[in-house]
């Protein structure tokens, strides 16, 4: 696994990065004729830098990626361009070293659940989201090729491969790590998963932008729409592997169980987006594959978010085998066996 415990890594604590970031925040707000009114108030984790800057016109958040999340800045500038209508305009974007600035979205989706656990607000949703994707396909390569990770089906077996080299990430054997016999079971799966990519790629569906934490709390529900961020964990992959984290979280949130008619609904409302090309079984069959492989995308996004020499990073080691081991669960539609 690479690292980047080298002079290229920020130090968001020291005092020369935060004057740096702090003018240029300054100087996108002076842009929109804001100033910073108060103290600004930090949220760090081991994968971004959160500031809550408080302005004379209400809140606006910067944010900070580190290497492995960089290229969420890159994807915030394309989005806003493409589908303006979906995502916050940004007040500021910095690619090379992964910076933003965003106003304030309002109230999120898990507010507005929390008072009236409507799941229809879903139906609405998450057809927004699959015209985002769609929106983005055409610039699919182009994203790549500026930084953002290539899960496409066509490349999802050769990662797996790769990541099964990296036991230390895996912690082969270890506490809170794969078993010995769980990581001998992923290698022997190799081919198969291989397969299962095959058939995905083959049936034809564009890969566009795939959130990979699609949740409640990652949608803005306020009244210009559904607004979907936080795209750090995002890669270019087949779009329909967003419902394995949307339904999960959905079931978590309700306890509903994986044959509720409910949850396939919702499925069949996100889909709905590409039925002028596809007939019903096959989109069914693509996403019934897309959440299959999903755990490996997962495994892969986690890695790169704790590709940091920060020793919080251990508090979320843990999720890197965690997801990767989770190919052998059930999909949120399937009943446990």
């Amino acid at each position: 696994m690479t690292t980047i415990a080298d002079e290229r890594a920020p130090d968001w604590s020291s005092v020369q990065w935060q004057e740096q970031a702090r003018s240029w925040v300054d100087e996108r707000l002076a842009g929109t004729g804001r100033r910073i009114s108060g103290p600004v108030e930090p949220r760090v984790r081991p994968w971004s830098l959160v500031w809550r800057v408080p302005t004379d016109d209400g809140p606006v958040w910067f944010k900070a990626n580190n290497s492995g999340t960089t290229h969420e800045a890159v994807l915030i500038a394309t989005l806003a361009a493409l589908t303006p209508e979906r995502v916050l305009a940004p007040i500021g974007v910095d690619r090379e070293r992964g910076w933003s600035l965003l106003p304030d979205g309002g109230e999120t989706l898990r507010d507005v659940l929390g008072r009236d656990p409507d799941l229809t607000r879903w139906e609405r949703a998450l057809p927004g989201y699959a015209a985002l994707q769609l929106a983005t396909a055409s610039r699919a390569d182009e994203l790549v090729a500026l930084g953002v990770p290539d899960h496409r089906p066509e490349a999802l077996a050769g990662l797996l491969a790769d990541l099964l080299d990296d036991a230390e990430s895996l912690r082969v054997g270890a506490e809170g790590g794969l078993t010995v016999e769980t990581y001998e079971r992923l290698r022997a799966e190799v081919p198969a998963y291989a397969r299962r990519c095959r058939r995905l790629a083959d049936i034809g569906i564009e890969a566009t932008v795939q959130h990979d934490d699609l949740h409640d709390g990652n949608v803005f529900a306020g009244p210009a729409g559904y607004r979907y961020f936080d795209w750090g964990d995002a890669s270019v992959a087949h779009p329909f592997g967003t419902l394995l984290v949307t339904l999960r979280s959905i079931r978590y949130a309700t306890a509903l169980s994986a044959d509720d008619a409910s949850l396939a609904r919702l499925r069949d409302a996100y889909l709905e987006a590409w039925t002028d090309r596809y007939d019903r079984r096959t989109l069914v069959e693509a996403a019934d594959l897309a959440m299959n492989l999903g755990a490996v995308s997962r495994s892969l996004s986690w890695r790169r978010a704790l590709d940091t020499t920060d020793p919080a990073r251990a508090e979320y080691a843990e999720a890197v085998p965690g997801w990767l081991a989770e190919l052998f669960a059930a999909t949120p539609l399937q009943p446990e066996s």
